[in-house]
């Protein structure tokens, strides 16, 4: 980057702060407030693949059942909020119930997987996913837990005293909208996700978790506790998971088993892999990239009909087509991630090192 566009710290945070806090009207003016939602589904997402993160990036352990987490946050919060059983309780106290279950249930889910590693896990974490999006959508009888495939609606909206995320409100003469109140309350929370992440990967138990990916034999050697650092992988991301259920739950006012499906979890855990396993800047930019580039090639189906006068292909295929086709390009050309930590940039480049090794050793002994 040339000098003169680098900025002090200070100077950079500043601006980042003012990009952040105007984004929502800038992109309401230029785009419509229908991106605005999608800016507060962005920050949704960021919050989930920071806390698969740590599962999957820090701890290296393979979960493609962390959408069951999500699900269960988004439920307590729509049981405790709702007519379902006629109780509204306040957003602030459920938030916190449901990050606690959705970690307890992430020690259940790490309980009996300790001895399992890729595929095993990954197989045995896909189907606690599976297994609670089913209970979900069958918990209607004899005692109608979640109503079924018909789900939970008139969902309570979070309020904060007399402001209440719902309808207009009027502050500065800049009139705020649901979508708009809901961006500032999910970017405090991704801030705070952002934090804690952080400070994580630079603890003591962060270190424990790049030993165990690394090498679990290796680190229980030295001395770490392996079965404890693996529950409290999966009970953090858990958590996680949990808070931005509610937080879902809450911003749509209904959930429904067919928001927690298996492809929730493929998506988020390929944000991880986009942009950077185990970097937070590279899972943030995962995050936004995989939330609005499918949004944005919705309109594929309105550029074919003003350019051909038809639809020839549909933009759902189109949109799935072109996914693919990025992600095989980037297992090719860049395996580590659009943004990789150094860590995981010098191991993929010693291991290149080494098969090339490899490959000329091979060679001369043919020779």
């Amino acid at each position: 980057m040339p000098k003169w566009l680098r900025l002090p710290p200070p100077v950079a945070f500043l601006l980042l702060a003012i990009t952040l806090i105007l984004l929502p009207f800038l992109t309401g003016a230029t785009l419509g407030n229908s991106w605005v939602r999608v800016l507060d589904f962005v920050l949704l997402y960021v919050m989930l693949a920071l806390g698969l993160n740590i599962v999957v990036g820090y701890a290296g352990l393979l979960d493609l059942g962390y959408v069951a987490f999500y699900a269960i946050g988004a439920y307590l919060y729509a049981w405790l909020a709702s007519p379902h059983f006629g109780l509204h309780l306040p957003f602030w106290a459920i938030l916190p119930l449901g990050a606690l279950l959705a970690g307890f249930f992430g020690v259940l889910l790490g309980a009996p997987t300790l001895r399992l590693r890729g595929d095993y896990l990954a197989i045995v974490t896909l189907g606690f996913g599976e297994i609670i999006r089913i209970f979900m959508n069958n918990l209607n009888a004899p005692f109608n837990l979640t109503n079924g495939p018909q789900g939970i609606n008139l969902i309570d909206p979070v309020a904060l005293g007399p402001l209440i995320f719902k309808g207009n409100h009027h502050l500065f003469g800049f009139k705020l909208t649901a979508p708009y109140l809901y961006y500032y309350l999910f970017l405090a929370f991704t801030l705070a996700t952002i934090v804690i992440a952080m400070r994580l990967q630079n603890s003591r138990i962060g270190r424990a978790w790049a030993a165990l990916r690394e090498d679990e034999v290796a680190a229980a050697a030295m001395g770490v506790n392996t079965r404890n650092v693996k529950l409290l992988a999966f009970a953090m991301g858990a958590t996680f998971g949990g808070l931005a259920g509610g937080l879902f739950a809450s911003f749509q006012g209904f959930i429904s088993p067919e928001s927690f499906n298996l492809w929730e979890s493929i998506l988020i855990l390929c944000m991880i892999v986009l942009g950077g396993m185990g970097h937070i800047p590279g899972v943030i930019l995962g995050a936004v990239m995989l939330t609005v580039l499918p949004e944005a090639l919705r309109y594929l189906g309105d550029w074919q009909r003003a350019a051909l006068g038809h639809v020839v292909v549909d933009p759902n295929d189109l949109r799935m087509l072109i996914f693919g086709l990025a992600l095989v390009l980037m297992m090719i050309y860049r395996p580590a991630g659009l943004i990789p930590s150094r860590q995981r940039r010098r191991e993929f480049a010693a291991e290149d090192g080494v098969a090339e090794q490899e490959q000329a050793d091979l060679y001369d002994a043919k020779v």
